[in-house]
This record gives C-alpha cells, structure tokens and sequence, in this order.
C-alpha cells in the first residue's frame, strides 16, 4: 500500500476513533481494523492500537478536567485495579499466539458491537439498587472487583470497555453523563497505559503506524467533548453500532 494512503487511512481511523472513545467509547471498532486494513499483524496491530489511542484519551481528559474532580473518590477506588487489570490483560495478550488471536479478533469485534449497542439491556440486567451498594461493604467489593475483569479485558483488547464502565456507574448511582464519561476516560486511558508498557517493553509496537494513528487520534479526543456537548450521543453510537457489526460480520467471513 503507497505510503500517503497508508497514511491517511491511519489518521482518519484514528480521529474518528479518539471522537467516538471520548464520546460514546468504541474507538478502537475501527482503528484496530484500519490497521489490520493496512497489512499489520493482529497481535501488534492490536498493542500498536493500545498505545496509539493515548494521547486522545488525554486529549479527551483535559476537556473533561472539571468534570473530573467530583469523582475523586471513585478514582481512588478504581486505579490501582485498573493499571494491575490493564497489565494482566497486556501479558494474556502476548501468550496468545498470532495465529490464535486472528481466529478470534471477529468475535472479540462483534462482542464489543453487541455490547455497544445494546448497552441499555446490559445495564437493565446488571441493574442492582444504587444505594445497596453503596452502603454495603461487600457491594462496593464487587463493583472494584467488576472494574478489574474490565481492566484485564481493556489490556487484552478494549473495544467496549467504555460501555461497561459507563453501565457500572450508572447502576451505582451516577447520572451525570459528563462527570462520568471523565471517569471512564481516565480508567481508559491507565488500563492503555499499563497494557502499552509492557507492549513497548516486548517490542511488539508498530512505531510509524502508532504515530499515525496517534496524531489523528489526538485532534480526534479533543474536539470529542465539545462535539458531545453540542451534538448529542446519538448520531456516534448508531454509526458506531452499523460500523461495529459490519467489520466484524467482514473478518467472520
């Protein structure tokens, strides 16, 4: 593939990726496929992605920077699980050979699409009285310990982990859809951040490729919340549902 189309491609994938993940979550539905598109193996396409979407998701927390301060507490809850969650799911990763992982990267895609859109259901089915766990020492155990499995899937490949964050602190009471797409963007981007070391020390990154990505996903995550803001969640979760099943109903078959 010519270099400028390569190129291109990458950049596009990643600013609607760095919009959607700071939106509505999603992100990596299309830029994981754009850079298996381009001719990358599935395994480091998929590490290459981690560390690729970082610097949207900071983008993306430095728009939401007042709306995080309310959640100081829930930070302190959720960080240490989320950095030893994201590097768990890193390592599983690497052990999964390429030719293993291939075989289930449509069924990793299509999993996060169905989780995507219907994440209404997934919320009414986990549904748990809001103040019960709150007030229960061994509620909050169990959301900590739901925040983990999130962080080791998050490390080991991603798509979707930001519906199940948003769907977990919805049960626990949140409704602030800002404050808590902060939060979700800041576990994000720690479950990336500790999954992408151990990529980077394993030599697994795909470098020109991660930069690309990268700069489009940047623009992307910063110009995500103001578009949120004014636009609505809508229009990205139906593009990204139709987007979702299509790449993975394409790698299926």
């Amino acid at each position: 593939m010519p270099f400028f189309l390569k190129a291109f491609i990458l950049f596009f994938a990643g600013s609607i990726a760095g919009v959607i993940n700071s939106v509505a979550g999603g992100g990596t539905l299309l830029s994981f496929p754009a850079l298996m598109f381009t001719g990358a193996p599935a395994v480091s396409a998929n590490a290459t992605n981690a560390l690729a979407l970082m610097p949207g998701l900071v983008g993306s927390l430095w728009s939401y920077r007042r709306e995080l301060g309310a959640q100081r507490r829930w930070m302190l809850r959720y960080v240490p699980v989320s950095l030893l969650g994201g590097l768990l799911g890193g390592i599983l990763l690497l052990q999964t050979g390429e030719g293993h992982f291939r075989a289930i990267v449509p069924y990793l895609i299509l999993f996060a699409a169905t989780l995507f859109t219907f994440r209404n259901s997934v919320s009414r089915w986990l549904e748990i009285e809001a103040h019960t766990i709150e007030q229960s020492r061994h509620g909050l155990a169990a959301a900590i310990f739901f925040q983990f499995l999130v962080a080791v899937y998050g490390g080991y490949f991603g798509a979707g982990i930001g519906i199940l964050m948003l769907a977990a602190l919805g049960i626990l009471g949140q409704t602030r859809i800002h404050q808590m797409n902060a939060l979700k963007v800041l576990l994000s981007l720690l479950i990336n951040a500790a999954a992408a070391v151990y990529f980077i020390a394993s030599g697994v990154i795909l470098w020109p490729e991660m930069v690309m990505i990268g700069a489009g996903a940047l623009s992307g995550g910063y110009a995500g919340p103001h578009l949120a803001r004014k636009l609505g969640e809508k229009p990205v979760r139906v593009f990204v549902s139709v987007a979702g099943f299509a790449i993975g109903l394409y790698f299926l078959l």
